[in-house]
């Protein structure tokens, strides 16, 4: 059976005999809306505990509409312009609305980037900025510690609506509805204090209703005052089949349900060898967000076996604290001791992998330089066929597969 796998922009590829096979982890097939923009459109129509947009908001009222970065899938040109059409329903011009592009710990965007994530028709429309960590206000802090400190153009708005894409995430439980917020418009010492409770073995794919980290994350939006959440569920295509509108955590809920039943999936037994991949670009520009597969693909491996990661990681390793963690570590022990003596952002994306690796091997498929690949205690290959023929000589020939090719998106169950 022939495999592929997202890589950049194309695809690698590798055939495996079927009698290797365990598992291909593919989302549950479902029917696509007949149109996008009319899927967002009924779910405007039909909010989650909350009134239409068209019936709440009023005229006067400042609107920042919070939303993800060019690193996430989020499809914010297809649900921006129905938006901010309700918007304009309810009295509210152009002029008053501003989009925020939610950066967290990442660099600041062109305005190539920011025309790229909503769309032409959008940024002539509205004003188009990041968040900034710099010049926040301070709203007090959580019951576990964390200070809400959120960027000064949301904070002074009369209303706040965050956009997401629904995925499992590996320690908020899932991604989406007021994680736009917190850590979105954050600053590195809040969204430090947030990822911290990522040590609690709660904070995990998939769970939510005990997660500490996503209750956190709540609190913080709660006390921010966020109205109104548009999510949008992705299929392996990236395209929309269903969206979420209305109250900020219920609305959520439901879309965390649907999403549990078309990616999380049962499999009969862990494997000797999993493949897996961010399914191309935009999500694996880098090693820190192609990290993500690789943490549910953990889920899918047996003790001893091989991971074989799959990202072009055109951009390197991706943040600066994560890089240098993984480059100055000599083992990958001394990267769990030391996020254990001390969380620091970027460097829990390290300590990380470093869980995976006392499990398994990494087989790193990229366009990194090999020596950089192997001086963070991966094996490095240009070839997913390459690096399947070195997995299987580990097992005499004999090894077991599972297929991720999608493995940010699909969480292994047992």
């Amino acid at each position: 059976m022939r495999l592929e796998y997202g890589f950049g922009s194309g695809i690698q590829s590798v055939d495996v005999a079927d009698e290797h096979i365990i598992s291909q982890l593919l989302p549950l097939s479902v029917r696509a809306p007949e149109s996008e923009p009319g899927e967002v459109e009924r779910a405007l129509d039909e909010p989650v505990a909350a009134g239409r947009i068209e019936d709440i908001f009023k005229p006067g009222e400042k609107v920042a509409i919070v939303t993800s970065d060019v690193t996430r899938p989020m499809p914010t040109y297809k649900v921006i312009v129905p938006l901010l059409n309700r918007l304009n329903k309810a009295g509210i011009p152009d002029k008053d609305i501003t989009v925020v592009s939610a950066l967290g710990s990442h660099r600041r965007q062109t305005e190539e980037e920011h025309i790229r994530l909503v769309g032409q028709e959008c940024y002539g429309r509205v004003k188009v900025v990041d968040s900034d960590p710099d010049d926040c206000v301070h709203y007090g802090t959580t019951v576990r510690g964390t200070p809400v400190d959120i960027t000064r153009t949301v904070a002074e708005s009369d209303r706040i609506i965050c956009l997401g894409n629904v995925e499992f995430h590996y320690f908020a439980g899932f991604s989406g509805g007021v994680k736009a917020i917190m850590p979105g418009c954050s600053t590195p010492s809040a969204i430090q204090c947030n990822h911290r409770l990522m040590t609690d073995e709660r904070s995990c794919a998939g769970n939510i209703d005990t997660n500490p980290l996503r209750d956190d994350i709540e609190e913080a939006g709660r006390m921010v005052g966020v109205d109104y959440i548009l999510n949008v569920v992705l299929d392996e295509h990236k395209k929309i089949v269903k969206a979420y509108a209305g109250d900020p955590v219920k609305a959520h809920r439901e879309a965390c349900e649907f999403l549990r039943n078309m990616f999380g999936i049962r499999i009969p037994q862990r494997a000797d060898i999993v493949i897996c991949s961010q399914g191309g670009k935009p999500k694996d520009l880098n090693l820190y967000q192609t990290q993500k597969a690789l943490d549910n693909a953990k889920h899918a491996v047996k003790k001893g076996g091989v991971i074989i990661l799959v990202g072009a990681c055109s951009e390197g390793l991706g943040g600066s604290v994560f890089e240098q963690w993984m480059t100055e570590a000599k083992t990958p022990q001394e990267l769990i001791d030391r996020l254990n003596h001390k969380f620091v952002l970027g460097g829990h994306k390290a300590a990380a992998i470093a869980m995976v690796l006392k499990n398994a091997d990494i087989y790193m498929v990229s366009e990194m330089d090999p020596d950089l690949v192997k001086n963070i205690f991966m094996k490095p290959f240009r070839t997913v066929s390459g690096a399947y023929r070195a997995a299987q000589a580990k097992f005499g020939g004999k090894g077991t597969v599972i297929s991720m090719p999608f493995g940010g998106s699909t969480l292994p169950l047992p």
